[in-house]
């Protein structure tokens, strides 16, 4: 049995960039700044913690400034969840592959950097939550300074207990493809049509998740 392992963010879901501009910019209207992200700002940002996107921003202010804007940015996301829901959806074939790598009978679980509550609200918006329970979905909540697990503890958490002849990684970052290291791992690194791949070796770099399912032949 193979585990695969998916990123959420640019990789299973689309559209989310979107949100994240026109929360990050309502936020910094509440605070009082007249300087606000651009699409393309965002699009090129996309992955960062949120607290970085401020501090592209606003390179002068202290960095507790880049904090307080972060945690304004969370609380909005959750009073307001529509906002999010307006933009975000399934990635193009996100759907027909997670469907077709479970019916095989492989497992997969999907490990994002965001807060639990938020994970658990994007996978219900997108609908993925049919393919990802409790047990296979994981908050890294990278956003935080003082983190305790990083996606590799995660994993590494996860598989302890467990056997699988082999794994596949799904991501759009360095960080996911550095998952494939600790577990001997095959790589796919995604990025949108629209995008340029990050500066990283994966075995593979594809624009399609179609792709991954060579992995069930």
């Amino acid at each position: 049995m193979k585990l695969f392992v998916w990123d959420f963010h640019g990789v299973l879901e689309q559209g989310n960039d979107n949100a994240v501009l026109e929360i990050s910019n309502r936020v910094l209207r509440e605070f009082g700044y007249t300087i606000q992200f651009t699409s393309q700002e965002c699009t090129n940002l996309s992955g960062l913690k949120w607290h970085e996107y401020f501090q592209y921003l606003l390179p002068d202010e202290p960095h507790i400034n880049h904090i307080y804007l972060q945690e304004r940015c969370f609380e909005l996301a959750e009073c307001e969840p529509e906002i999010i829901a307006k933009h975000i959806k399934p990635n193009d074939n996100a759907y027909a592959v997670l469907h077709t790598i479970e019916e095989s009978g492989h497992s997969q679980i999907v490990i994002s950097n965001t807060k639990p509550n938020a994970l658990t609200m994007f996978l219900k918006v997108t609908g993925l939550d049919t393919f990802f329970s409790e047990r296979h979905a994981f908050a890294a909540d990278a956003h935080k300074t003082n983190i305790r697990k990083t996606k590799k503890d995660i994993l590494k958490e996860y598989i302890q207990d467990k056997k699988f002849d082999s794994f596949v990684i799904v991501g759009d970052s360095p960080s996911d493809i550095e998952l494939g290291t600790i577990v001997n791992g095959t790589t796919y690194l995604y990025a949108h049509n629209t995008r340029e791949f990050k500066d990283c070796a994966a075995h593979y770099k594809i624009r399609n998740l179609l792709e991954v399912l060579k992995e069930l032949t």
